[in-house]
């Protein structure tokens, strides 16, 4: 196999493997509708979906407070009501957005996981620290 030495996107030297094809589409990418986790893998749809946790809102609302562009905004609340992370319903003409907590049950219960695997980790390292600081008092 044969190394090819070339510039990534932010002109720095790194080694690809181009020629091998192996960034060809062999390995789609999943869908941004697919899955709560996929749609929230892109940082203005979660700074969207914080600010609707945090108040239902209509669209200009969020325009406004975030300061994206319109069709922008609505492009993302589309991908977040068609993976059920928010609602939608009409107050006159206007279309109000609200946080689905329902929606968001996936995402919390694998945040739990990680807080679980993390606080089993910290204790790990308490008892460590602990026991060597008894260690060197000696």
């Amino acid at each position: 196999m044969q190394v090819i030495l070339g510039r990534g996107k932010e002109g720095v030297a790194g080694l690809t493997y181009a020629h091998e094809g192996m960034y060809g589409s062999a390995m789609p990418r999943a869908s941004t509708t697919s899955d709560a986790f996929n749609a929230i893998a892109e940082p203005r749809r979660r700074a969207i979906l914080e600010l609707i946790c945090e108040s239902d809102r209509a669209v200009n609302d969020v325009v406004e407070l975030l300061g994206y562009d319109q069709p922008s905004v609505s492009k993302h609340l589309r991908v977040l009501r068609q993976v059920e992370l928010v609602k939608v319903r009409s107050n006159g003409r206007r279309r109000i957005y609200s946080a689905n907590p329902e929606g968001l049950k996936p995402v919390a219960t694998w945040i739990h996981r990680l807080e679980q695997f993390w606080d089993h980790h910290l204790e790990q390292i308490r008892v460590s620290a602990e026991r060597r600081a008894k260690e060197n008092e000696k």
